[in-house]
């Protein structure tokens, strides 16, 4: 497993970003069984350059908490099959780890977040972590449904790793 943090905030965190990346990213791998050694690349940005993003990628122009960009295209979620159908497309050809694709976080909207919420902001970037890594796998949140079993995904993988709302 391999993970790339870029950080371009002046931003800083009393916990290791990229360690708490690695434990979440593990954690959720392990949780949807991907049956490859898997890469994710991370960036941590402030409100404009997330807001810069969404406007870019999305048609949006509003700063939001966390973007994914997933590599992968799934018919089903965690379905992890179609990598290999996709193979050229979606394994680094020098590590061959299947490249799950890019998060970008908002430090500020972490900060804010944890602070709105009442709890740690260790608890608030591992949560967006967790959130974007499903998105990677092939989740959503369009309705209902989809929304309550990423929930559901998220605070057990945050439960397992002993990042709760009352610790942080």
């Amino acid at each position: 497993m391999t993970s790339y943090v870029e950080n371009e905030t002046e931003v800083k965190f009393d916990f290791d970003i990229k360690k708490i990346l690695d434990q979440v990213m593990t954690q959720i791998l392990d949780q949807e069984k991907c049956p490859y050694e898997a890469q994710v690349n991370l960036l941590v940005t402030d409100n404009e350059g997330i807001r810069e993003y969404n406007r870019k990628y999305r048609e949006i122009d509003a700063a939001t908490d966390v973007l994914s960009f997933p590599m992968l295209s799934y018919e089903t979620e965690a379905d992890f099959s179609a990598a290999e159908a996709q193979e050229a497309d979606c394994f680094d050809p020098e590590t061959g780890e299947l490249m799950l694709g890019d998060i970008i976080i908002s430090a500020d909207k972490v900060k804010e977040q944890a602070q709105k919420f009442g709890h740690s902001e260790k608890r608030e970037f591992a949560f967006l972590t967790a959130h974007s890594m499903l998105h990677l796998c092939g989740y959503d949140h369009m309705v209902k449904e989809e929304a309550e079993i990423m929930e559901r995904k998220q605070e057990e993988a945050l439960d397992k790793l002993g990042i709760t709302r009352d610790i942080g």
